[in-house]
């Protein structure tokens, strides 16, 4: 291992292996902020195994096709006003479901 000087102190030389591959989405920052707020042991001993971006990527990409899978299902449960005609209610009714499958989302990917 090298080392490098910086004033009195000599710090090694180290280089992370999944540094700056993908930028993390709303659901792995959201992750990121459950493991640290509450389970901080596991959230260092995933950045020291370098484990950490891998798992908040495959949260983001899960999360995401959960929520589109979710809205399809509550479309197909409770069709929406039509858009042409009713264009606030169609919009409310969409923000409606779309926070009902965040909701589900948060409870099974993201606080678990």
């Amino acid at each position: 291992m090298t080392y490098r000087q910086v004033g009195d102190y000599q710090i090694p030389n180290l280089q992370l292996e999944n540094e700056g591959e993908k930028t993390l989405g709303k659901y792995g920052r959201m992750r990121r902020a459950f493991l640290e707020q509450n389970n901080p042991m596991l959230l260092n001993d995933m950045i020291l195994t370098e484990s950490l971006f891998p798992h908040l990527w495959e949260i983001e990409e899960t999360a995401k096709a959960r929520v589109e899978f979710l809205m399809e299902q509550y479309l197909k449960d409770s069709p929406a006003p039509d858009k042409e005609t009713q264009q606030m209610a169609w919009v409310q009714h969409m923000n409606s479901l779309k926070a009902q499958a965040e909701e589900v989302v948060m409870t099974e990917l993201i606080n678990s």
